[in-house]
């Protein structure tokens, strides 16, 4: 295991449900079982607060302590473009991420990409949430 995941699974600040929530969405990994639950504060299309809650894997939860952290304070419209990104993860083993969202190039690289689905796990709950 790599110890880059684990430090970065291990920054809970956002695992939490946000209160007053605007958006919320749960998701299942029908392979694994991985479940995650997201809410978020979402006001003139920017996440003000971003809260999770799961029971998964490590993967996952790096995926979205990355998420959590990087998302707050960005736009819609950011976040969209990151999610056709990372979609392409699943098809592209390198994939390049712009200056915004380099952070993630910690956890979507090619040795990762057995655990696609559950890297992924969290943007496709995000997605859901904000139904995009």
């Amino acid at each position: 295991m790599d110890l880059k995941i684990l430090q970065i699974a291990s920054n809970t600040e956002n695992n939490k449900i946000v209160k007053n929530h605007t958006h919320n969405a749960k998701f299942k990994n029908p392979i694994c079982g991985d479940e995650m639950e997201i809410s978020l504060n979402v006001k003139d299309e920017k996440i003000l607060d971003f809260g999770y809650q799961c029971k998964s894997c490590v993967y996952c939860q790096a995926s979205v302590s990355l998420l959590s952290r990087n998302a707050t304070n960005k736009s819609i419209i950011n976040l969209k473009s990151l999610l056709n990104i990372v979609k392409k993860f699943s098809i592209e083993e390198n994939i390049v991420f712009p200056k915004e969202w380099n952070v993630f190039k910690q956890i979507f690289d090619k040795k990762n990409i057995s655990r696609k689905e559950c890297l992924l796990l969290p943007f496709k709950t995000l997605s859901k949430a904000l139904k995009l």
